[in-house]
């Protein structure tokens, strides 16, 4: 019989050993479980609680962000529900706050550790004297749920969005399947309760994520990064990096307040393979069984079962507009330019014009187009400079680039990028449901549905990748097209634009620009 593994196939390593008592909060927690709460933790709950909660030689937490992952249904509710407990009853914490995207999970974890206070035996007696004896109330207002002590300790919880927590100052911060935060609204509202708090903790529990999570595939990469990069996240670095400050070397790097504690199997393992089962299943043998995952192997698509059952990352995603795998199919991260190919660009911006992006497309060597993003800023002022510096070739210089008219966010560049000596081509009406039409078709012949002799394929960029992933349509007249509001579909939308300015646009119509207006009025 296959156990799970109890240590993590990737975690920061402690600072110092971790069996001394004053070394880790864990032990007592450990303590608290069994003694206090009747609860026997997993081999692999103790080895985490050991390790999450290291103490600095003063005495504080060594650590500020805890970021867990581990397949699904192996006990990471029973961990929250101890840790808030402990938290509030033997360490003291003023506020404990449980979120997750979806409120009712955030209550569900909650409620279980409610149940521990409250529970009766036949007789009406409390199982656990000590922890309902402090006890003051417990609030059922939806909305409002809260776990109340006597001496004002509490727990509460919140929806993960741009409004939970605010106004709030908490110690400890239940953050639960970090996966499905696609913005960094919630993590910035949230996690920010902590701020006054010198001894605050945020635990970020989650199964692997996929290109939609923004903020879970970021804190990996961080925390892989000072491990030696064991999965190669770094390997293949963004071609267009998301910048935060001005200039990099403002960011702080003596900061190892950021842990990670991975159970997980290794990229490329087989499904068959249960030995990589019992990596991303530390209850393995314990509350889930062997024939359960060999159930789930026979009957899950391939990537559900990666991802929910080891734990693996997905480049692409499990939902979106085309169909499963056609993306992914197309990823090709080596893929070039053929040598003297011809070159198309599209300049798109983001609808709350945030953001620019340029898209290029060209054909490679095998006759297939190659389409990425090859520039991203923001605001709007850098593109004319860009696309007109030397730094560019020749043929990058002169390539037509395709600029959406009639009230697109990138409509009010047209005029400035002609002015400086960009060749413009309008890319409006009907070709911009058959831009779409055509990209979506040649992505779906990547996975057999549809003809499409000349499939393109990309860089496996992942400002692409999860703007691939979360593009939602809209309606326009007989056809559809990509739609911004309800994602940031402009990467997308920037390719899909150079694909057609490549294929079908390069003969359109320039517009006039501002400039030319003037000067035909004085001639």
């Amino acid at each position: 019989m296959v156990t799970g593994v109890t240590e993590p196939r990737i975690f920061t390593p402690p600072l110092r050993d971790l069996s001394e008592p004053d070394a880790t909060l864990g032990h007592a927690v450990i303590t608290f479980a069994d003694d206090v709460l009747g609860i026997n933790l997993l081999p692999w709950q103790r080895w985490l609680l050991l390790h999450m909660l290291e103490l600095l030689p003063d005495g504080t937490l060594r650590f500020r962000t805890v970021v867990i992952l581990v397949a699904r249904q192996n006990g990471k509710s029973t961990l929250s529900q101890v840790l808030a407990l402990w938290f509030l009853y033997v360490y003291g914490t003023a506020l404990v706050l449980g979120t997750a995207q979806d409120l009712d999970t955030a209550e569900e974890v909650w409620q279980g550790a409610v149940d521990l206070v409250v529970e009766t035996d036949d007789e009406g007696m409390p199982l656990r004297p000590d922890l309902h004896d402090l006890l003051d109330r417990v609030v059922m207002v939806n909305g409002k749920k809260s776990l109340n002590l006597k001496s004002g300790e509490r727990y509460k919880v919140k929806a993960a969005n741009r409004r939970a927590g605010r106004g709030l100052s908490g110690d400890v911060v239940l953050l639960d399947e970090l996966r499905e935060h696609q913005t960094w609204d919630a993590w910035g509202a949230i996690t920010k309760t902590t701020m006054a708090r010198a001894q605050a903790l945020i635990l970020a529990l989650s199964n692997a994520g996929d290109a939609t999570s923004v903020v879970l595939r970021y804190l990996r990469k961080l925390a892989h990064e000072p491990l030696g990069d064991p999965d190669g996240l770094h390997e293949h670095a963004e071609a267009v990096p998301v910048i935060l400050p001005e200039d990099e070397d403002d960011l702080p790097d003596d900061d190892d307040t950021l842990a990670i504690f991975e159970w997980s199997a290794p990229p490329g393992c087989s499904v068959l393979d249960r030995d990589a089962w019992a990596m991303a299943n530390p209850s393995l043998g314990y509350t889930i069984s062997e024939r359960t995952i060999a159930s789930a192997c026979r009957t899950d698509p391939e990537w559900i079962f990666r991802t929910e059952v080891l734990c693996q990352w997905s480049e692409g995603t499990l939902e979106g507009p085309f169909p499963a795998g056609a993306w992914e199919a197309c990823g090709d991260s080596a893929s070039r330019r053929a040598p003297g190919a011809p070159v198309a660009l599209c300049v798109d911006v983001s609808w709350d014009r945030g953001t620019t992006y340029v898209g290029l497309a060209t054909t490679r060597s095998d006759g297939l187009a190659h389409v990425e993003v090859v520039a991203s800023r923001a605001g709007t002022d850098w593109v004319a400079d860009w696309l007109t510096s030397p730094e560019r070739s020749d043929d990058v210089r002169r390539a037509p680039v395709a600029v959406q008219a009639k009230g697109a966010p990138a409509s009010s560049l047209a005029a400035p990028l002609a002015e400086a000596g960009v060749n413009v081509v309008e890319w409006s009406g009907a070709a911009l449901g058959a831009a779409t039409g055509a990209l979506y078709d040649r992505v779906r012949a990547a996975v057999g549905e549809g003809e499409a002799p000349t499939a393109l394929r990309h860089r496996n960029q992942p400002v692409l990748n999860l703007a691939a992933a979360t593009a939602s349509t809209r309606p326009a007249g007989d056809a559809w097209l990509w739609d911004r509001k309800r994602s940031d579909a402009s990467p997308l939308v920037a390719v899909t634009g150079a694909l057609w300015c490549l294929t079908n646009g390069q003969s359109a119509p320039r517009p006039v620009s501002a400039y030319e207006s003037r000067r035909l009025e004085v001639l």
